[in-house]
């Protein structure tokens, strides 16, 4: 797995939101992700969202993903 792959992932499944992945060994990943879907959701509802993203491969391939999750007026 790779921080590209990720990126991908997570663009494709939550629409119109822009993510920067990060992660040099191929296992632990961090990642910023800016969504309008973020809106009035609590961190916690935020990270399932990029989770389901990633599908079966969060806790195979990718062992570890740290999130910052940002609606666009809170990424200003």
């Amino acid at each position: 797995m790779d921080a590209a792959t990720i990126q991908a992932m997570i663009e494709s499944g939550l629409s119109g939101c822009s993510a920067q992945v990060d992660g040099a060994d191929g296992v632990h990943f961090e990642a910023r992700v800016i969504a309008q879907q973020f809106s009035g959701l609590p961190t916690i509802k935020r990270h399932r969202l990029v989770y389901a993203t990633l599908g079966s491969k969060m806790g195979n391939e990718i062992h570890a993903l740290a999130l910052k999750t940002l609606t666009p007026d809170e990424a200003k």
